[in-house]
């Protein structure tokens, strides 16, 4: 097995959050698109904090992440795994994203947002070690995986988690 390239990330002028997820599944490595898989909550969440009107086209996803001051990446560049599950991923030989350009190009992030526990965990084990430059003031929040596999919160309580971390009003009354 070789390893997949993940995706460049998506950033619109100076973001104030990061959002990091693990490395793309093989649904959204298949469509080229962040969170392709049709069961991942990630775009029905972002959609009803910021574009309830949304068409749901991957276009209107990217821009509303770029107008709202988010970014949108992984952890990691490339790796193995078999499968989709973020306990699959093979860490040996597996290559992180230059986070550490990205915090120096983008001094305005002042919050991290893992979307799970592995990309926090991938971050804190092949990412932190090696950054030169993260300032104190980054405040980092381990979300709910929006995965299909972690079915421990219910869709209005994971998007409450999402929506107090991005500093949104609750929107658990919309979802369905």
């Amino acid at each position: 097995m070789s390893p997949e390239r993940g995706f460049p990330f998506v950033s619109g002028h100076e973001p104030e959050f990061l959002i990091l997820g693990s490395f793309p599944g093989e649904r959204s490595l298949e469509e080229r698109q962040y969170y392709a898989h049709p069961r991942n909550t990630f775009w029905k969440i972002m959609e009803t904090l910021f574009d309830p009107a949304s068409d749901g086209s991957y276009e209107r996803r990217l821009q509303m992440i770029r107008l709202n001051r988010l970014a949108l990446w992984d952890v990691l560049l490339s790796c193995e795994r078999p499968g989709s599950m973020d306990g699959s991923i093979i860490e040996k030989g597996a290559v992180p994203n230059d986070l550490d350009g990205f915090f120096r190009d983008h001094p305005t992030v002042r919050i991290i947002c893992f979307n799970g526990q592995k990309a926090e965990k991938l971050f804190r084990r092949l990412v932190l070690p090696g950054l030169s430059w993260l300032p104190q003031s980054i405040t980092q929040k381990t979300l709910p995986s929006t995965s299909p596999a972690y079915a421990s919160l219910n869709l209005p309580e994971k998007a409450a988690k999402w929506a107090l971390a991005l500093g949104v009003a609750d929107p658990s009354g919309h979802l369905e």
